[in-house]
């Protein structure tokens, strides 16, 4: 691994120079302090300082919905038109980490075409980062990268460290290798590692999630469940905002004019009602409580005895985005035992005030 210098001036005519060949998609404010990932032209719209975009980079790779193929009574034809050659710039590690998550994902069993095709024609940039009061990635320690980029920016007071993470990063440094330098100094060094323990002081939540799998095990059968459940609104917000979840629902759309259909890929959600309906009307997992028991089941135990860590990265966008604070947060804080000022809990205790009336 190879670490260079660039002047903080040189950051756009950096991505002038490698955005002619490729869809350059970087963090920008849609309004007020919310960002979103977008393919820009302009790099005066690019906003590096915010914490988290509404929606993961997964959107991206995989987009809410996309044509897989289309099929004829006797023959199919695949679609990759949504694949194309992109570079993401300003990704936090969380994301990149949630990324190398996905990549497992789509490739541990069965290759998933729609997701390595747009993965191996997409370069990730990552940048540095600083926590607020809702970032847990120092408790999944994905508040580092050590895999999953091709560059990454650290921010210094007048020059970007930049960490070359693969041979595609390293092709891109050198096509404009007069804006880069090698001689990082003492002081360059000595000022990185101040930012990373100021950083580190930083994070304000964390939870224990050596822990999580035995507890999930453990108070499988708790009436926690059953808590979240009656206050749970099941409106699909942690999914849809969650940089790992990866569920999908197919279906047909018919080609007017054309005796063929198009066979469509939309993202899903398993905390929604009708997502584990099978035909004939019967549904496994009715109960909100079962819902909520089977997503937190995968984010804090299966996926670290399949990939070896949470599917959780800490990027703290449940936290932002559940309406009655049913989160990662909070239901982690209650299955350690610990008490949590939350909605979902104050919900429970009036309900149960009434009842007793």
């Amino acid at each position: 691994m190879r670490i260079v210098k660039l002047k903080k001036e040189n950051l756009f005519p950096f991505l002038e120079v490698i955005s002619k060949e490729a869809d350059l998609w970087a963090p920008v404010k849609k309004y007020e302090d919310k960002h979103v990932f977008k393919a820009v032209e302009d790099f005066s719209e690019i906003d590096l300082d915010y914490q988290r975009t509404i929606i993961p980079p997964r959107r991206i790779l995989l987009p809410p919905k996309t044509n897989m193929f289309e099929a004829t009574q006797n023959t199919y034809k695949e679609d990759f038109s949504n694949v194309s050659k992109k570079i993401i710039f300003g990704i936090h590690a969380c994301d990149v980490n949630a990324l190398v998550i996905m990549d497992r994902f789509y490739n541990f069993a069965y290759d998933d075409p729609y997701y390595t095709r747009a993965r191996e024609n997409t370069l990730i940039l990552g940048y540095s980062c600083w926590p607020d009061e809702h970032c847990l990635c120092k408790s999944t320690n994905t508040h580092i990268v050590t895999e999953g980029y091709d560059l990454f920016f650290s921010k210094l007071d007048t020059h970007y460290l930049v960490w070359i993470g693969s041979s595609q990063g390293d092709d891109l440094i050198r096509k404009q290798p007069s804006l880069f330098n090698e001689d990082i100094s003492d002081k360059d060094i000595q000022t990185y590692l101040n930012w990373q323990k100021e950083r580190e002081d930083a994070f304000q939540a964390e939870i224990d999630f050596i822990d999580m799998p035995d507890l999930i095990e453990l108070k499988y059968n708790d009436p926690l469940w059953e808590e979240l459940g009656k206050a749970c609104l099941a409106c699909g917000s942690c999914t849809n905002v969650c940089p790992t979840c990866n569920c999908y629902n197919v279906y047909d759309k018919p080609i007017l004019g054309k005796n063929a259909s198009k066979i469509v890929r939309c993202w899903d959600a398993c905390t929604l009602e009708n997502y584990s309906e099978v035909a004939g009307g019967e549904n496994f997992r009715e109960n909100r409580a079962d819902r909520l028991k089977l997503w937190y089941t995968h984010k804090l135990q299966a996926y670290i005895s399949k990939y070896g860590k949470p599917a959780c990265v800490g990027c703290g966008r449940c936290i932002v985005s559940c309406p009655v604070d049913i989160n990662v947060l909070t239901v982690g804080k209650t299955l350690s035992g610990e008490k949590v000022d939350a909605f979902w809990k104050r919900f429970n205790l009036q309900v149960k005030k009434e009842v007793r009336k």
